[in-house]
């Protein structure tokens, strides 16, 4: 089915399906991007124009990847993002991955372990990729950026909303000059609300949601995974939610903004609870001292970089740890709002579907359920500014739509679909 609906709209020339920023033409016209093409019907695979059908690759195609010709200006930084776009690259996307001058991305620095000089966090999620390096704040560097998002399909980035408007790169403003785009934003917990301004890392996101809370033993103190999932799993909603962004443009003719929210740090034990504070850069670390009034950490050489405080690890957590069990998480919370570092309290289930922020991004759903009642459950974590996912369906009961399917989809009459029930091969299930 997708093969035939791609076929139907595609064509071979100038970018073809990806690059195009009007809609297909009418039915059994000329495509206004390919002359000789025709969309529609005409064009199907069936009938044989457009795409070839069954899949074939066109001549001298055997090396053809998706995303070909598809460019992707890449301003995020850590993991959600970079992984995300790795995945758009190795599809075959030109991804310029822009950085700021001298330091560049922060994983860059984040180690050990190394390999020679770079860093083997920042080497795993950044092949396939360019590099170019801006100064974001200088207003020439801010033209050069939109000066490549106008030759550009995607733009993805992970800053706290609103730093980037105040530079002239914001959604409104990417979409004056390149309305075809798909801008893409990743954030710790979406683009508006009450925890809007806060950073976020994975470790944050997994003590919010939870995931800390159910993880470990029974009785046992909350555990982070071992790998950064919740920062994996954004990546993977992000590179899904970009291809439909595309397939979406196709369709309309038009870009549209796509929120993608997580909803290196560690989990300190308060007066009353656990809180998780991430410190992902050597100032954030400063600004976390300051916080627990530790000016004498901070100036510590053994803590001065992130690969000094991964050597001095056990000493530094223990020091970190004694000053944060001396107030509850409440009173640490309140201190570090407003601060600019990523942090948050480590949930139970009962307060993660309580929290203000996780209902207004509207991640609870609620629907009716035909045998449950009424049911709660996690909605989809990306928002798109062109449309709404909501009014849910529940999930089905076994043979719920047999007969519907049956009729609707494959044209049979009532009394087909009765033989066809009368045998068993199929099941319908009655909803009382």
């Amino acid at each position: 089915m997708l093969r035939a609906g791609l076929g139907r709209r595609s064509c071979l020339c100038g970018g073809g399906l990806w690059r195009s920023p009007r809609p297909a033409a009418a039915s059994g016209s000329a495509s206004p991007r390919c002359p000789g093409a025709l969309s529609g019907a005409s064009a199907s695979p069936r009938n044989g124009g457009g795409a070839r059908g069954e899949g074939a690759p066109p001549a001298g195609a055997s090396n053809v990847k998706p995303l070909d010709a598809v460019k992707i200006l890449d301003l995020t930084r850590v993991l959600a993002g970079p992984f995300a776009t790795m995945i758009l690259g190795d599809l075959g996307a030109e991804v310029i991955k822009v950085e700021r001058p001298g330091a560049g991305d922060d994983t860059r620095a984040w180690g050990p372990p190394f390999a020679g000089t770079e860093s083997v966090y920042f080497l795993s999620v950044n092949r396939n990729k360019k590099s170019i390096a801006i100064n974001m704040k200088d207003s020439k560097g801010a033209k050069l950026i939109r000066e490549l998002a106008a030759v550009s399909d995607v733009f993805v980035e992970n800053y706290i909303p609103g730093k980037l408007a105040e530079m002239g790169l914001g959604y409104e403003d990417i979409k004056k000059i390149a309305p075809h785009i798909v801008y893409c934003s990743i954030t710790g917990y979406g683009q508006t609300g009450p925890m809007v301004q806060r950073g976020g890392y994975d470790s944050i996101a997994a003590a919010v949601s939870g995931l800390m809370h159910i993880t470990g033993h029974e009785d046992g103190e909350p555990v982070r995974p071992g790998v950064a999932m919740t920062d994996l799993a954004t990546g993977l909603y992000t590179y899904g939610a970009i291809m439909a962004g595309l397939l979406q443009r196709h369709k309309t003719g038009k870009g549209l903004h796509i929120d993608c929210n997580l909803l290196s740090s560690q989990a300190f034990k308060t007066k009353d609870g656990y809180i998780v504070v991430g410190a992902g850069n050597d100032q954030q670390f400063v600004t976390v001292c300051k916080i627990l009034n530790l000016p004498e950490v901070s100036k510590d050489s053994r803590y001065r970089t992130n690969t000094l405080r991964v050597q001095n690890r056990k000493e530094l957590i223990d020091i970190l740890s004694t000053r944060f069990s001396e107030k509850a998480t409440i009173e640490w919370l309140q201190l570090f709002e407003g601060s600019g570092v990523p942090y948050g309290p480590i949930n139970n289930m009962q307060q993660v579907f309580s929290d203000p922020q996780v209902l207004h991004n509207g991640l609870v759903m609620e629907m009716n359920h035909p045998t449950a009642g009424k049911i709660a459950v996690p909605g989809p974590g990306v928002r798109y500014s062109e449309f709404a996912v909501s009014h849910p369906k529940p999930p089905p009961l076994v043979g719920q739509h047999t007969v519907e399917i049956l009729k609707g989809m494959l044209g049979y009459e009532d009394d087909a679909i009765e033989e066809l029930l009368h045998t068993g091969a199929v099941a319908q299930h009655e909803v009382r």
